[in-house]
């Protein structure tokens, strides 16, 4: 349950993060004003509370590991909002980075 939880918090982070981004992006440099941009800093200030609830102890631990989740989840984010088409290097690179933050978060550690 510990895992599933942290599973969630995840993409709720990357949600957030990669959403208040991409508001801001197109507030920004698509010209479509100040709300989008406002809806952005929220959505990104979101994603530090979302964190912030992770189960692990560790907020460098939690930073990390979600570094991959953004990669993979960056890379997601463009293709449903942006038409990207990833190749096989962004698909390869993306599931490196997803076994990234299964080893740091959820591999048995001593006591």
């Amino acid at each position: 349950m510990v895992i599933a939880r942290s599973l969630v918090l995840f993409v709720l982070a990357a949600i957030a993060e990669i959403g208040g981004a991409w508001l801001v992006w197109q507030g920004v440099r698509e010209h479509r004003g100040l709300l989008w941009v406002a809806a952005g800093v929220l959505a990104l200030g979101a994603y530090g509370f979302v964190a912030a609830f992770q189960p692990e102890a560790h907020f460098g631990r939690i930073l990390a590991a979600y570094g991959g989740v953004f990669v993979a989840g960056s890379l997601a984010w463009g293709v449903i909002f942006d038409g990207l088409r990833p190749d096989r290097f962004d698909l390869v690179g993306a599931g490196v980075c997803l076994l990234g933050v299964a080893i740091i978060m959820y591999a048995p550690r001593p006591a």
